[in-house]
């Protein structure tokens, strides 16, 4: 089995070559037995959803017969977005589940998202090494009958609960990039319920072969034909999903898109009106006005590591009531803490629908700062220039050490953090003017390139 499959957070690699259908049965069926033997049930019941791509139905089937070979009893819900197999894992009820799915992949990747009782992630710090293990090594106990399967289909209770508190929307016009995702097999169902908006709809249907362009919407080449739209239809705003349908971004009437930081520090002050005090969680990457807007608004702003399994960790730590990640990830207690792009948007429509306002004068207040956008450096050793930069920066006002490195001063403060799949170093900075944020910029970039580049000569 190649372990390059096995990610932070879940599993992905390029199917057939990466991960085929009987590395699926076996990661299943060590899946299956690390439920049962940390849930000590002999039969775990485990929901099994899938998305369009192409190799999807015969992973799928995989996985089914790695689960009842191991004694599962398992819950099919066929064609699901990530955000509504999490609602079906907590609405049956069931042990864990397993979602078939590469996210926002190109077309040759497929995955495997796993998760225990409310769809908790498993990931490598918490499971997914031992499952590894087992899957690799087969150690499996021995093979059991068949044990049932079940056929159920939670959308309609999904769609439900997306529109439950919809009430006064106001008459937007609005632009949908779903990218052949599978948000579009959950959109058309939402907007029967939400009759004011109008929509125009760009790639809703469900293609595991991406026709049109990448489900990736942090590359701006994905945007090109949302952009257009956006200002030939002389629309309000523009949405875009990836292709599980978990992460959301938002454009303006320009077809600009705006920062997902900014989308945070907005749905928390409106939390934060209802509920003060709340906590609201943030990555080190994002923004320093989404902190400042909660602790102004009488919230508690607090850190987390960049991921959704750490994200989702974190939530229910801290019995926090939101959390938000610059890469359009949205966490909301709501939800079992788990994200849903098309649960986001909603409420985001209903903060703009209750202010009166347009997008553009809702998200003005937070374009405070000067972002560099995310630039990321290949090099060798990664923490050993991480030191270096550390050391660098030692008069900063503040450093921590959450994910990464986080270098704070007074009018300018970065984030550098490794990857962890390559050998990549990315670092956001952030400044309080232009000159302020050009400067810094081309000064820490110097640094790193002139460390990696000694590093590399000894």
């Amino acid at each position: 089995m190649n372990e390059a499959i096995f990610k932070a957070y879940d599993i992905r690699g390029r199917y057939p070559e990466e991960l085929d259908k009987e590395a699926a049965q076996a990661i299943a069926r060590a899946f299956a037995v690390f439920i049962s033997r940390a849930l000590k049930t002999k039969k775990p019941k485990i929901v099994v959803s899938r998305d369009a791509r192409l190799s999807s139905p015969e992973l799928e089937q995989a996985v089914i017969q790695g689960l009842q070979e191991s004694g599962a009893l398992v819950i099919r819900t066929g064609l699901a977005s990530t955000p509504l197999f999490y609602f079906s894992v907590n609405a049956a009820k069931a042990d864990g589940g397993l979602m078939v799915t590469a996210s926002h992949n190109p077309k040759e990747w497929n995955g495997l998202k796993l998760v225990g009782r409310g769809a908790l992630p498993i990931g490598l710090a918490s499971g997914l090494g031992e499952i590894k293990a087992m899957a690799e090594t087969e150690n499996f106990p021995p093979a059991k009958a068949k044990s049932s399967i079940k056929s159920k289909n939670f959308l309609k209770s999904y769609v439900r609960l997306l529109t439950s508190d919809m009430k006064n929307l106001g008459k937007f016009k609005i632009v949908i990039d779903n990218g052949n995702g599978m948000a579009g097999f959950i959109l058309p169902h939402v907007f029967k319920k939400l009759k004011t908006l109008k929509i125009i709809p760009l790639y809703f249907k469900p293609d595991g072969s991406f026709p049109n362009h990448e489900a990736n919407p942090l590359k701006e080449e994905t945007l090109v034909v949302l952009k257009a739209a956006i200002l030939k239809k002389q629309a309000d705003f523009g949405v875009a999903f990836d292709g599980d349908g978990d992460r959301v971004f938002f454009l303006n009437k320009k077809g600009e898109c705006v920062s997902a930081d900014f989308i945070t520090a907005l749905i928390a002050r409106e939390i934060l009106k209802n509920k003060p005090g709340a906590k609201i969680i943030y990555d080190p990457r994002s923004s320093r006005i989404v902190r400042e807007t909660v602790e102004e608004n009488g919230g508690e702003a607090i850190i987390s590591p960049v991921g959704h399994s750490f994200f989702k960790h974190k939530m229910r730590e801290c019995g926090a009531d939101f959390g938000g990640e610059l890469s359009g990830h949205y966490y909301l207690k709501d939800f079992w803490n788990a994200e849903s792009g098309i649960f986001t948007m909603i409420k985001f429509i209903k903060i703009l629908s209750d202010s009166g306002k347009t997008f553009e004068e809702l998200i003005q207040p937070f374009q405070k700062y000067f972002h560099s956008g995310e630039i990321n450096f290949e090099v060798g050793d990664k923490e050993k220039i991480m030191k270096l930069v550390e050391a660098r920066y030692k008069d900063a006002k503040n450093i921590a050490h959450v994910d990464g490195l986080s270098v704070e001063y007074d009018d300018w403060w970065f984030n550098l953090r490794a990857s962890n799949t390559e050998n990549l170093l990315r670092l956001n900075l952030e400044a309080k003017s232009t000159s302020i944020l050009k400067k810094r910029l081309e000064e820490i970039k110097a640094f790193i390139k002139k460390a990696a580049n000694g590093l590399a000569a000894r």
